[in-house]
Order: C-alpha cells, then sequence, then structure tokens
C-alpha cells in the first residue's frame, strides 16, 4: 500500500498506523515516512519507537494525555495525536441559511 500511495502522490508523505510490533516492521520495511503507535502501553510504546530509531517519524495515539505526554516526553517521539480534543468539544449545531 504504501509502494501505490507513493507512485499516485510521490510529493506527500506517507503515515502508517501501527498496533504492533510485526506491523511496525511492515512499515519500515515498505519505507512509511511516520509510523502512528496506536493504543501501545507505555513500555512497547518506548521499544517500538526505539526500534524505529530515526527510520521514519513517529507518532503515539491512543489513550494520550498531559500525564502521560509528561510520562513519555523522553522516549524520542516526534508527534502525539490526543483525540480528547476533539472528542469532548461540544457541539454546535447552526444553519447558514440566509433569506
Amino acid at each position: 500500500m504504501v509502494e501505490t500511495a507513493r507512485k499516485s502522490h510521490p510529493s506527500l508523505k506517507i503515515e502508517v498506523e501501527t498496533t504492533n510490533e510485526r506491523e511496525v516492521i511492515e512499515a519500515l520495511a515498505a519505507g512509511a515516512d511516520r509510523i502512528m503507535l496506536d493504543n501501545m502501553d507505555d513500555p512497547t510504546l518506548r521499544g517500538m519507537v526505539q526500534l524505529i530509531a530515526g527510520r521514519a517519524e513517529t507518532e503515539a495515539s491512543g489513550n494520550m494525555n498531559a500525564a502521560r505526554i509528561r510520562a513519555l516526553a523522553d522516549s524520542g517521539l516526534d508527534f502525539v495525536s490526543v483525540g480528547a480534543i476533539t472528542h469532548s468539544a461540544p457541539v454546535f449545531d447552526f444553519s447558514m441559511l440566509i433569506e
């Protein structure tokens, strides 16, 4: 999939979402630019960052919060996704109909 995406859009970075070590290894072999480490516990996440070793950008996602980000600050992660920012946003229903 990475190869197909790269051929279709050579100027875009390709990110691959992974949930375990096997998927991380596959993403590295495929040449992903960024690897999302999704829903991994802290020790696993740290291990995957070490495995990747700068060969791709890294992004942590899933159950991230301020305390967890602080705990992982020295792990070498490049990016952190925090879904709670949008999951907990209140809804405002409005219309742009103008008469």
